[in-house]
């Protein structure tokens, strides 16, 4: 069974750049198929897509977050990883890793200075 890991901080100040990685096991992130994504709910609000790197390493991202998103991943480690520049109050949210069957338990993000 494959299993996400979120990891990072947990407060981030105005400003500056949030940054989580996704640790999976029990599968590779380049196995044919599979699309590995960064998922955010802030607090009262639905899920919202941030965006996804492919098993070949091909990116997409939210229209409305793709000019402050980055992902990348690390095949050796089976990681990928989450960039968010300029961060706001309003990216206060708990932040989920998913390859779309499974997720990651989730890890919130506030931002406040």
């Amino acid at each position: 069974q494959v299993q996400l890991l979120e990891s990072g901080p947990g407060l981030v100040k105005p400003s500056q750049t949030l940054s989580l990685t996704c640790t999976v096991s029990g599968g590779s992130i380049t196995t044919s198929g599979y699309y590995w994504t960064w998922i955010r709910q802030p607090p009262g609000k639905g899920l919202e897509w941030i965006g996804t790197i492919d098993f070949r390493g091909s990116t997409s991202y939210s229209p409305s977050l793709k000019s402050r998103t980055s992902i990348s991943r690390d095949t050796s480690n089976n990681q990928f990883s989450l960039q968010l520049t300029s961060v706001a109050p309003e990216d206060t949210a708990m932040y989920y890793c998913t390859n779309w069957i499974y997720w990651g338990q989730g890890t919130q993000v506030t931002v406040s200075s």
